[in-house]
């Protein structure tokens, strides 16, 4: 079957999304063709509008409202200035956020190294983070990059170049998910659970 052209680029457009197929792409297209106008350019304006205004916090390279001159975490005197987390993208701060754990800041790096894609130190924001640390208020730096080759091996580069006897640099505990059964976990997670033990209090 042949469609109409504004049809197609619009199914062309949601496949190319992250796991979004041709069938749920097209599901998606025939679902605002028939729904109501306001929904459509409402959809129009919020996709508008999240690239019109939005913009990096030059702190901590979190996404953030244009035209603030930081984002709400970096902004909030109740925050710890003194522990910042470093992870991947925008939304690890989520998924930390959710805990209700943190109350320090954060740092994203935008990213992992990795010499097979060609992505070194300088195509990350490793140099601000540097910096940061540098300015001489940072006590903790709390690595939570995914426990992956990647993002093990930008923990350890991190860690190798910080050499200020003043700031701790940690690693995010590993080990076994709540609920979770010694026979289905992999042997690197169960031997990180192993060498992570804690005392029982």
């Amino acid at each position: 079957m042949i469609l109409p052209a504004p049809i197609q680029s619009l199914i062309d457009a949601f496949s190319r999304l992250p796991g979004i197929g041709p069938k749920t792409a097209s599901r998606l297209t025939f679902y605002l063709l028939n729904a109501p106008d306001e929904m459509a350019e409402g959809l129009s304006e919020a996709l508008h509008g999240l690239k019109a205004n939005t913009v990096d916090c030059p702190i901590c390279f979190n996404i953030t409202s244009a035209g603030r001159t930081a984002c709400e975490i970096c902004a909030s005197s109740d925050r710890d200035a003194s522990m910042v987390c470093v992870v991947e993208e925008p939304l690890d701060v989520l998924a930390m956020e959710r805990t209700g754990g943190f109350t320090g800041r954060y740092h994203v790096l935008r990213g992992v190294l990795s010499p097979i894609e060609g992505v070194g130190p300088e195509d990350l924001t490793i140099r601000q983070l540097f910096e940061r640390v540098k300015a001489g208020s940072i006590r903790e730096l709390i690595l939570a990059t995914n426990p992956s080759m990647e993002g093990d091996a930008t923990a350890m580069y991190i860690q190798q170049q910080i050499h200020d006897p003043g700031v701790k640099v940690t690693r995010l505990a590993r080990g076994l998910p709540i609920g979770g059964d010694l026979e289905y976990a992999d042997q690197t997670t169960l031997l990180r659970a192993l060498t992570g033990r804690q005392e029982m209090s």
